[in-house]
């Protein structure tokens, strides 16, 4: 019995130092707890050497006794007082047991199985109460983390809603400035095609139309495709940002989505008012000063342009895009607005005629649209090539006549490749031609002087 409640004294007296934090919260009374588990150890000690004493046997119930009573009595051991009631059954049973061995030896022994089996379950009471305690202690400590952490995410998530409605605000400032100046850059390209409307009438059917309607069809187009895709992203951003929850990764997505169509936007709208300007320069023989550039570089950011201005109308079309640039290709002399049209004309072209085909012929067909730039020892030489429609004979010998088409009313002029064919022969020196097969393929091979 004597070790018994030696274990209960030292482990209780442990446990309330521990829980309480005596030793910064209470010192005298965390020393006067050192004194009873210095006293506990030696009651175990003289217990082994005096094992009749009557009084050491009465001592263990005593002082489980008092410790149970100072719990009860004290209210700085309040948050304690629930594992103490563990200690009550072990020191009524050692309190009558000892009391029993006192007044009646025989009795004692008659009923000794009894009173070591209810001490041993009282013991076993002891430690199940206090690994029951501990555990709800752990799991309060838990709950206790997780609520300070739900409060800490709260904070941040608001802090990051609160910075998120100011950027959404300063954004759609910036898109309702951008759309006030496309649509007076709009109206100004209103009325300069209708002063070139009025000009071509009284001029003959040349490059001064085909200008017009070419040029300042694509740019609109661009400027009006990417302005829709952004109001969709603001509104999306707007709702996400009224979401409890934020998803930084998607809205991060969505502004860096919105900055880049700004700055197609803002790239598209200098390139209307570039067209305005270079309007009359169009008819003129001349069409201003070449320039040394990166013709991959610009052929690769064309043919990317007219795949995602085509995918902005229809975000269903998809097409796999081959290149294939000569490394050793270096900068060429050339017109770079001029040739950039181009490219950009026989890039929409192309993904026109796999869209078609895709149409036509939903399954098991893959739209390809691949471009080829290479130096011969007197020419640069670029191939656009496309799996589409393809063309047949007659269509071929007309293709770069003014005004003809095959593409339905309303969606095409008949202007562009003559145009393109006039930029390359006349502007440039060089030579463009095509070949193709219906059904299965369209290739067009621009040679430039090198």
């Amino acid at each position: 019995m004597s070790v018994a409640s030696f274990l209960i004294v030292f482990f209780f007296i442990n446990y309330v130092r521990k829980t309480l934090n005596t030793a910064n919260k209470n010192v005298w009374l965390d020393q006067q707890l050192v004194y009873l588990r210095h006293f506990s150890i030696a009651l175990l000690v003289g217990q082994m050497i005096l094992r009749d004493s009557v009084l050491i046997r009465m001592a263990w119930p005593l002082v489980l006794f008092g410790m149970v009573l100072a719990v009860f009595k004290l209210d700085f051991f309040r948050p304690v007082r629930s594992v103490s009631i563990s200690l009550i059954p072990f020191t009524a049973v050692s309190f009558l047991s000892t009391f029993i061995q006192l007044i009646n030896q025989d009795f004692y022994e008659q009923f000794d199985d009894y009173l070591n089996a209810a001490r041993f379950f009282a013991f076993v009471w002891v430690f199940a109460l206090w690994l029951n305690n501990r555990k709800q202690e752990k799991a309060l400590e838990n709950e206790r983390l997780r609520r300070e952490q739900q409060e800490q995410l709260s904070k941040v998530t608001e802090a990051q809603k609160n910075e998120l409605e100011v950027l959404v605000a300063e954004r759609t400032a910036e898109l309702r400035l951008q759309k006030e100046e496309l649509e007076k850059a709009l109206d100004h390209l209103k009325a300069t095609q209708n002063q070139l409307i009025h000009a071509e009438k009284m001029a003959s059917l040349g490059e001064l139309t085909a200008g017009i309607a070419h040029e300042i069809q694509n740019p609109l187009n661009f400027v009006n495709n990417f302005s829709e895709v952004s109001v969709e992203l603001v509104e999306e951003l707007r709702e996400e940002s009224q979401k409890e929850t934020l998803d930084t990764e998607l809205v991060s997505e969505l502004l860096s989505d919105i900055e880049q169509n700004l700055q197609k936007i803002q790239h598209h709208g200098k390139r209307a008012d570039s067209i305005v300007k270079g309007m009359l320069q169009h008819s003129r023989t001349s069409s201003g000063q070449k320039e040394a550039i990166d013709l991959n570089a610009l052929a690769d950011e064309y043919l990317r342009l007219a795949y995602h201005g085509l995918r902005a109308k229809d975000k269903t079309f998809n097409a796999k895009l081959v290149t294939d640039f000569d490394a050793s290709l270096g900068k060429i002399n050339v017109l770079p607005q001029d040739l950039g049209r181009v490219l950009l004309n026989m890039f929409t072209n192309a993904f026109y005629a796999v869209s078609e085909r895709k149409r036509q012929q939903p399954q098991g067909y893959e739209p390809t649209v691949s471009i080829q730039t290479q130096r011969t020892r007197k020419q640069i030489e670029i191939r656009i090539r496309d799996n589409g429609t393809g063309m047949p004979e007659h269509v071929k010998q007309k293709i770069f006549q003014p005004f003809f088409t095959t593409k339905p009313s309303g969606q095409g002029t008949g202007l562009g490749l003559s145009l393109s064919y006039d930029i390359i022969t006349k502007a440039h020196g060089g030579t463009l031609e095509v070949i193709s097969e219906p059904d299965a393929f369209t290739e067009f091979i621009i040679r430039l002087p090198a």
